[in-house]
């Protein structure tokens, strides 16, 4: 147990210790060399890298030298990511045998390693983080400790102004400042709804009723997302900090959070760091001698993505079936075991520390007139710089995909992004100068979504990309209502009629029909919005359905049932290299002949597309 003023000692201490992580010109000797620990590095030996610069620091008696644990960078695709403090040299696709290297040269002889400098999109070498393009039109609010502090180390939070905000708000403020500090922020909820915050907290306080809970859903399941994910793994006590502020405010002393069980490095990390808050008194009873009660508890879903909905995900906690609730009445008014109850997403409160510390004008001063602050996305897909990337609202999706993101690889040109995952839609190539905010996207038949952001070249086959989403859909139904029951499966055996061939334009008009009383008829948002990714792509690309009913083709070759791809003779060099890489054989020629393909043999595989020179094959 601590008193405030050790907290206070360990913030300004340790403060002063830490000054090196943002500040490069630190009056300091010592280094820290930051491994990234989130996910993605750790898949990619980032727990041996630390290991191997630990061991030979002591082998080497180097003194003034740390070796620190993180959460996300960010920056994935450059992953394993290493970065050197004060100085902020990022080192790229690192590998436990380059250990050895930088701590000679860098840390020893001061020589920074050239060959292990990430490269920027121009293909120049990037010796500071900040000078990344991939970073310069990033604004971290959620992300802020992201990278920075070791998130099993709950004084490292507190140097950073951890449990800053708590303490303010339990001494000094009452909850109906603090219900109106964050709705004059304009904070919405980041899950994907977009309801204000405020507002929720306003409802579910005004709710009578001795018991109420404080619910976290971190229950990710959007195919490609890992936003919520990354911030349990980086800086787990921002959502704690939240929870126990949202719980003085609503009037509640219990809170739940319900995280994947696939993600074992955020479990442990909230494990750790609930301990860490209630040993240090932060968590428990009497917090910071106010006579305010509140502790936390994790609760593990199965990975079913209906617990996603908020009332299947109360079911779930309460050990029953996750199936979703008629309402009303809300969790506001009817929640856990029927007592009034708040939700917010991960997300959501990892911006509720920074409100209350900053003000809610700084808030509101950033974003676009009804989507305030900024919004996190997993980008991934065929986008050069996949990562997590955190951006103001109103910034468009060109600069996410283009100046962030690096571009297409390949040189391919752009053809759609998808937002929102399974719940969202397509966004084409006209629209790539969209703001991203809540009214911009819905407009052009999108949706924000929990921040899931799909980047797609033009190989992609749109029919095949709804199919996809269908499949999805339909094995996560709960089968609790029809239309999400049924006609999500009868919407996913057209589709596959189409990718097989065999579809007619009959069919289109059926998929339409489907897709609009499924929409108007489900009984949660889950099953509303599933039809999302087939009206959004019937509307920006129907000539594609139209091509796979009527003339049987699929321009891009994924549809490999009406696949047949050809050579064009007037094209063709004769110079082999598509019949070198052939797999079965199946291209025919010799010498400097014009190449043609045997289609019994050929498996539409594509490699000899990928390969042609001169863009002399295709279907």
């Amino acid at each position: 147990m601590k008193t405030l003023e050790q907290i206070h000692k360990i913030r300004e201490e340790k403060r002063k210790e830490l000054d090196l992580r943002t500040n490069t010109k630190a009056d300091t000797r010592e280094k820290h060399i930051l491994v990234c620990h989130g996910t993605g590095c750790t898949s990619s030996k980032s727990p041996e890298i630390l290991e191997t610069f630990r061991q030979i620091l002591k082998e080497k008696n180097i003194e003034n030298v740390r070796v620190i644990k993180t959460g996300c960078f960010g920056l994935c695709a450059k992953g394993p990511i290493v970065i050197i403090r004060p100085e902020d040299t990022f080192y790229a696709n690192c590998k436990p045998e380059d250990c050895e290297e930088i701590i000679q040269s860098h840390i020893i002889e001061g020589n920074v390693v050239e060959r292990l400098l990430a490269k920027d999109i121009d293909g120049s070498k990037v010796e500071k983080l900040d000078n990344l393009s991939f970073y310069k039109k990033q604004k971290r609010i959620a992300l802020k400790n992201c990278g920075m502090i070791n998130p099993e180390d709950i004084d490292e939070y507190i140097a950073f102004d951890g449990y800053k905000a708590l303490e303010e708000v339990l001494i000094k403020w009452t909850p109906e400042e603090v219900i109106k500090t964050i709705s004059d922020s304009g904070l919405r909820g980041r899950g994907g709804a977009g309801f204000p915050t405020g507002k929720k907290w306003e409802l579910t306080r005004a709710e009578e009723g001795k018991q109420k809970y404080v619910v976290c859903n971190a229950d990710e399941g959007d195919p490609g997302a890992f936003m919520d994910r990354s911030i349990l793994e980086g800086d787990p006590h921002a959502v704690l900090e939240a929870m126990a502020i949202a719980g003085f405010t609503i009037g509640a002393n219990r809170g739940f959070i319900y995280v994947r069980a696939e993600y074992p490095i955020a479990v442990q990390r909230l494990k750790i760091a609930i301990k860490q808050a209630q040993d240090y008194g932060i968590l428990g009873k009497n917090i910071f001698n106010t006579g305010f009660d509140f502790d936390i508890e994790i609760r593990l879903g199965a990975g079913a993505f209906v617990c996603g909905e908020e009332t299947a995900l109360l079911e779930s906690i309460e050990g029953k079936r996750g199936q979703p609730r008629l309402k009303p009445p809300y969790p506001a008014q009817a929640g856990l075991w029927g007592k009034p109850t708040l939700i917010n997403n991960v997300e959501t409160y990892a911006n509720i520390a920074q409100i209350i510390l900053n003000g809610s004008e700084w808030y509101s001063s950033i974003g676009t007139e009804n989507s305030k602050g900024t919004k996190v996305f997993a980008l991934g897909g065929n986008v050069n710089n996949i990562g997590l990337v955190e951006v103001p609202m109103g910034t468009t999706l060109r600069e996410i995909v283009y100046d962030i993101g690096g571009g297409i690889p390949n040189g391919r040109d752009f053809k759609a992004a998808q937002t929102g995952g399974p719940s969202g839609g397509c966004i084409p190539k006209e629209h790539l100068d969209t703001p991203i905010d809540y009214e911009s996207l819905k407009s052009i038949g999108s949706m924000m979504g929990s921040g899931g952001l799909i980047v797609m070249d033009d190989t992609k086959c749109m029919v095949s990309l709804a199919k996809f989403y269908l499949e999805f859909t339909v094995s996560e139904s709960c089968g609790k209502c029809t239309p999400c029951r049924i006609g999500t499966k009868r919407m996913l055996e057209i589709l596959e009629k189409l990718c097989d061939g065999k579809g007619t334009e009959e069919d289109i008009t059926k998929l339409e029909k489907l897709a609009i009383n499924i929409q108007k008829s489900s009984i949660c948002g889950l099953g509303q919005s599933a039809p999302n990714p087939v009206i959004s792509t019937l509307k920006y690309f129907r000539d594609e359905f139209n091509e796979h009913a009527i003339d049987k083709v699929c321009r891009a070759l994924e549809c490999k049932a009406m696949a047949k791809i050809t050579i064009d003779p007037e094209k063709c060099k004769g110079c082999g290299l598509c019949q070198k890489n052939c797999p079965v054989n199946a291209i025919e020629g010799e010498g400097r002949e014009k190449r043609i393909i045997n289609q019994e043999k050929c498996i539409k595989c594509g490699t000899c597309i990928t390969t042609c020179p001169f863009k002399a094959i295709g279907n």
